[in-house]
Formats: structure tokens, C-alpha cells, sequence
């Protein structure tokens, strides 16, 4: 694969570069087996749709074909269990959460990760990841398969995180 140069220009980061160093979904570190892709997500409804809205042209466009978006506020009726399960990104930064070359957190890291960007954040991310396990653990020990009224933040939050909760 031939390398990419990546220039970003929205809300949070002008002339912000990156380089994507391996094909579109592929190559992850064996550790991180993420269930739905970036595309997915959005069509599901993650963040109250707010989280993507400044900057689609970074990813390809058709990431936002159907995709449950709001530019104008966070709207928990587009997130897929219909919940607000986020926390604002004020907390995210107190806590120590954001990476400064991702200042939306996560899920930009997986959307640049997902389309080929590797960095030194990877290996936190991916711990981060996976400790999330533990509430698909919760959810798998406390409600019934498919029973989507049974802890539906908890499903949403780890929806956000790309596991897939409507599978528990």
C-alpha cells in the first residue's frame, strides 16, 4: 500500500496530518477485534449524532449514507437505544481520555485507525477497548438475549465502543 498524507481542517483541528499506513480495515493489532465498523455505527446512531457532523469530509462518503446525524445539537432520540449514554467531552478531557492528535476521543481514534492511521496511541486505545468488555459481561449476565428494555445505556454506551449489543 502506498502511503497517505491525511489533512484535516474542521471545528477542533486545522492543518492537522496524518499519515494512513495500511488498507482500509485491515491490519489491526491481533488484540483488537472491533465487531462494527465506523460505518455501521453511524447508521445505527452513536454520540446523539452530534459527534461527526464538522468533519465528513475526513472519512469516505459513503460512511454517511443513512447515517444518523444532528449538527445542531446532541440528540439521544438518533442513538440507537434511544438513550443518552455519553459523557460530555469536557469529562472526557478532566478524566484524561483524549489523546491530543484525537481531541473527539475514541471513536476518532477508531475511525482514523479503521481507515489505516497507526500512532502511539494504539496500544492505549485498544486497552481502553477492551475493558469495556466487562459491561458486555454485565449485560450478558443480567438481561435476556434480545431483551433491548434491559439496561439499554449500559447497551448503548458499549455500542459506542463497537461492540455489537443488539447481539447480547
Amino acid at each position: 500500500m502506498r502511503k497517505q498524507r491525511v489533512v484535516v481542517d474542521d471545528l477542533m483541528q486545522i492543518g492537522c496530518v496524518y499519515t494512513l499506513t495500511e488498507p482500509l480495515g485491515q491490519n489491526f493489532d491481533s488484540a483488537f477485534c472491533p465487531e462494527l465498523t465506523p460505518k455501521v455505527l453511524l447508521q445505527l446512531g452513536v454520540f446523539g449524532g452530534k459527534y461527526m457532523t464538522d468533519c465528513t469530509a475526513e472519512f469516505p462518503s459513503d460512511w454517511f449514507d443513512r447515517a444518523k446525524l444532528c449538527s445542531e445539537r446532541h440528540n439521544a432520540d438518533l442513538n440507537c437505544f434511544g438513550v443518552n449514554a455519553s459523557l460530555p467531552l469536557a469529562e472526557w478531557r478532566r478524566k484524561g481520555w483524549i489523546y491530543a492528535e484525537d481531541p473527539r476521543g475514541w471513536f476518532q481514534w477508531y475511525c482514523r485507525y479503521y481507515m489505516g492511521r497507526r500512532c502511539l496511541d494504539d496500544e492505549r486505545q485498544i486497552k481502553r477497548w477492551r475493558a469495556v468488555r466487562r459491561h458486555v459481561a454485565q449485560i450478558e449476565k443480567n438481561c435476556r438475549s434480545g431483551d433491548f428494555d434491559c439496561r439499554p445505556k449500559q447497551r448503548q454506551a458499549v455500542l459506542h465502543w463497537a461492540y455489537d449489543s443488539r447481539k447480547i
